[in-house]
């Protein structure tokens, strides 16, 4: 596929430098379904993050008996948002904590400012 396809990825807040923290083959996990959302694609593992709609994905993988959360945005036309990356510690429920969704919603918020911005696009 050519790359003038590819839509831009877009880091929001320290969502680049967490994923970098993950092991490898999670990053190469996370990297591949990134990438089939830049060409319009779903990954198998992207499922709808509860509560925000279903163009707020986020990617599970669990390695190692670890489990690490990625959470991005195909809601713009022109990009992909990166906004959250993280390593889930709770070892009960599978419900993603409170705080994580706070921090997500806020970083959707200057996703959505970012995007006007930059692609001058609602």
């Amino acid at each position: 596929m050519a790359t003038e396809m590819l839509k831009p990825v877009e880091w929001v807040g320290s969502s680049r430098g967490d994923l970098k923290k993950f092991p490898a083959i999670v990053q190469d996990r996370v990297g591949f379904a990134l990438y089939q959302a830049q060409v319009g694609l779903k990954h198998r593992s992207a499922k709808p993050l509860k509560g925000l709609g279903a163009n707020v994905l986020e990617i599970i993988s669990r390695q190692e008996g670890d489990t690490y959360r990625t959470v991005y945005t195909v809601r713009f036309k022109a990009a992909i948002y990166v906004l959250h990356a993280f390593q889930k510690k709770a070892k009960r429920g599978i419900a993603t904590p409170k705080q994580e969704i706070d921090l997500v919603k806020h970083r959707l918020k200057a996703a959505e400012q970012h995007y006007m911005e930059t692609y001058g696009e609602g």
